[in-house]
């Protein structure tokens, strides 16, 4: 099964050096070149790609365009997966990315270029509706973590909420997944916050602070 890309990237040696390498994958299919945020959406609208792979930053401002184009894409295209390439290991960046679920979703530092197979096992992987998150990333976000991992002091039933809630499911979702009460489900992921920390953060950050740290245990990280 082919695998077909849309690749956005300003820089024309970068852009070019990504189109070299997924040209060379037999599973992987590019299907467009752009340079920046409109033509990243435009090709996605025409294309309907399976991955887009962005840089974090393009014109029209230079900021946060490919976090910006994951989210327009998820609402517009969700089945689209999005890796996103940034230069520094920014967890605010990352937590707006797996904002609203974690699947299909990857945030990767430029310096895994240098290691192609890495990048396009990214690919592969946000492909098949997984995701993954540079592992400098976690470890910027947790950086007080210390010992064994916060994980391990979760009870298995907590395990099992983490793991959906890092699907993306809102509480109810999780509910109706394991057969819990939305109350019971509301006290488990009250508990697995206070385990891992989380407990002053707000909502959202404290969802996807503890999905990052889920997937940073299951990939190794």
């Amino acid at each position: 099964m082919t695998i077909r890309v849309v690749v956005a990237e300003d820089s024309l040696l970068v852009r070019e050096g990504i189109a070299t390498l997924l040209q060379h994958q037999p599973d992987i299919e590019l299907v467009a070149l752009c340079e920046d945020y409109d033509g990243l959406l435009a090709s996605v609208a025409a294309q309907v790609p399976d991955v887009v792979l962005t840089d974090i930053r393009m014109p029209p401002t230079g900021t946060d365009e490919g976090i910006r184009a994951a989210a327009a894409i998820r609402e517009t295209n969700p089945k689209v997966g999005v890796v996103v390439l940034s230069q520094f290991a920014e967890p605010a960046y990352a937590l707006a990315l797996l904002d609203g679920g974690s699947e299909g979703r990857a945030y990767l530092l430029k310096e895994r270029l240098a290691d192609g197979e890495q990048l396009v096992d990214a690919i592969r992987e946000v492909a098949a509706g997984g995701s993954v998150v540079d592992p400098k990333v976690v470890e910027t976000l947790v950086s007080s973590r210390r010992g064994p991992s916060p994980l391990d002091r979760l009870t298995p039933r907590e395990r099992e909420v983490l793991e959906e809630i890092a699907q993306g499911k809102n509480n109810a979702g999780v509910a109706a997944s394991l057969v819990l009460s939305e109350r019971a489900v509301e006290k488990h992921i009250n508990s697995l916050f206070s385990k891992l920390g989380l407990t002053e953060e707000p909502e959202v950050h404290r969802r996807v602070k503890a999905v990052l740290l889920y997937l940073a245990e299951r990939d190794g990280g």
